[in-house]
């Protein structure tokens, strides 16, 4: 397992190789290295929770017995442990919902930093929760890493969104996903018993958030303001224009400042944006509910059922081993995420996200019906396995990385603080949906739960197909120029019937 992480870890560097060949300078691999911590934070919290659910569901059970003298009942157990899992999307739900607060008055990179202070509070909450014989103390640490995992899934793509070269925008945008990902396996393999989870280090486990905020703390005051942010929020030209000589190690950054320039000009003729108005303007409705659909795309997907619940699935299934099963889907989860890597620049985006969102129902089909015959056909425990590992595969191809990063392409400056808020908020609410209600809906269906998934990668297949826009290779300009010319085709019939009936009169 161990091998295994360093390989996952290995990908980082094929990923420096092949983006030096892009000219990515050091600066701005510092930069997108180090915000992407935050995104590896979300995805060790993901994933901590899992492995070592029995240990934990055994210290509330002592908890709960020292305080009352009786053994805590199944049903109380059952709603303690999704309190434990969902209460990590609700915190991540209001911290994406802020995230419009901190960066337009803060900055993207200080807000990254601020944010740690939650990450070190719920280090030591969680941390001390079991020498305090305090299950509320566990929950009220996951409530706060979530808060800051939430605030971290806007900060790290609007940070390097903005830092990123049009040519390396998608490749780098995914890094935000590989960060996550490579977040879970390290969660999955810190969780094994002869690691961390076992019955006496859990709590070392879920309180190693501590050591990444550290780290991030440590380098961010060596990374480069968001110089887009500098130019068009602050109106510092020359800050913005040193920050750009930074990041791309030149010192003729004219191309890279008309396009801000042109995109303040375009700011220039509105205020700012806010989540209200985001709502109200007939110019943003259209690109607002492709990044609400897409956020959607990704968590009721199913992922999350997935990582959270993936141990006691493929115990169901009668793998002997089930955790290092599931380490073996994090390692698949990680190698995806590089694959899209590569691609996302040369098949776009829309393509990938219509490859892994079909990939995904036909591998939940196929997972359906394996559970379903399991106890009839023993060898299908093992098309269990390869469903499974098929699932998180084609969601790193397109679902996992995509609707991150392309909600800092279909919004210009003005606006996108907000629509990170708004679509973070639809994917955190989702996630906190599918978190709470799994296992009693899985209760209900058995093997059919899969079902359901499958109907919604479906109808968000459709969606994407009609609705979704290429953005590849576009400036942002070019992009919100698209939806405005959209936006007067289909205002140009209404006006003209309207015309026709004037005239009629």
């Amino acid at each position: 397992s161990i091998v295994k992480l360093l390989n996952a870890f290995s990908f980082f560097f094929f990923f420096f190789f092949y983006c030096s060949l892009q000219k990515l300078t050091f600066q701005l691999m510092l930069a997108v290295g180090t915000a992407v911590i935050g995104s590896l934070q979300f995805g060790y919290n993901t994933g901590v929770i899992n492995a070592p659910q029995k240990i934990i569901e055994s210290f509330y059970n002592e908890t709960w017995f020292d305080r009352n003298g009786e053994p805590i009942p199944p049903s109380s157990l059952t709603s303690l442990w999704s309190i434990s899992v969902a209460i990590f999307s609700v915190g991540g739900i209001f911290g994406s919902f802020s995230v419009g607060l901190f960066v337009n008055r803060f900055g993207r990179r200080n807000s990254m930093l601020f944010a740690n202070v939650l990450a070190f509070i719920s280090a030591a909450l969680m941390g001390f929760s079991k020498a305090a014989a305090s299950w509320e103390m566990l929950i009220m640490g996951r409530l706060v890493v979530g808060l800051y995992s939430g605030l971290s899934t806007g900060f790290v793509p609007l940070y390097v969104g903005e830092v990123a070269p049009t040519a390396l925008r998608g490749a780098l945008g995914t890094l935000h996903q590989l960060g996550i990902v490579i977040g879970i396996l390290v969660a999955q393999v810190f969780g094994l018993d002869v690691i961390m989870g076992n019955a006496s280090a859990w709590p070392w486990l879920l309180s190693f958030t501590f050591f990444p905020a550290l780290i991030q703390c440590i380098l961010l005051p060596f990374c480069p303001k968001s110089p887009r942010y500098l130019l068009i929020n602050c109106n510092e030209e020359d800050k913005a224009k040193a920050a750009l000589k930074k990041l791309r190690g030149t010192s003729d950054v004219s191309a890279d400042m008309q396009e801000m320039k042109e995109e303040s000009r375009q700011m220039m003729k509105e205020k700012k944006v806010t989540i209200v108005e985001l709502f109200r303007s007939p110019l943003y409705r259209q690109p607002l509910i492709i990044a609400v659909i897409l956020q959607l795309s990704q968590q009721l997907s199913g992922i999350n059922a997935v990582f959270y619940y993936s141990t006691s699935i493929f115990e169901k299934a009668g793998v002997e081993q089930p955790v290092y099963a599931t380490i073996g889907a994090g390692v698949i989860n990680t190698a995806f995420t590089v694959v899209s890597l590569f691609l996302v620049e040369r098949a776009g985006r829309r393509s990938l996200h219509l490859v892994g969102l079909l990939g995904m129902a036909v591998s939940a089909i196929l997972m359906t019906i394996a559970l379903a015959l399991l106890n009839q056909l023993l060898w299908m425990s093992y098309v269990s396995i390869i469903a499974i590992f098929a699932f998180v595969a084609f969601f790193e191809i397109g679902p996992g990385p995509i609707p991150w990063f392309i909600v800092a392409e279909l919004f210009g400056q003005g606006p996108r603080p907000s629509a990170f808020a708004v679509a973070g908020f639809s994917n955190w609410t989702a996630n906190f949906i599918v978190g709470m209600c799994f296992q009693y809906v899985e209760a209900v269906c058995g093997p059919y739960v899969f079902i359901i998934f499958t109907v919604l990668l479906v109808g968000f297949f459709i969606f994407t197909y009609f609705k979704v826009p290429e953005t590849k290779g576009r400036t942002f300009d070019e992009i919100s120029a698209g939806f405005a010319q959209r936006n007067v085709e289909k205002s140009l019939p209404e006006e003209l019937n309207a015309l026709g009936a004037d005239s009629q009169l």
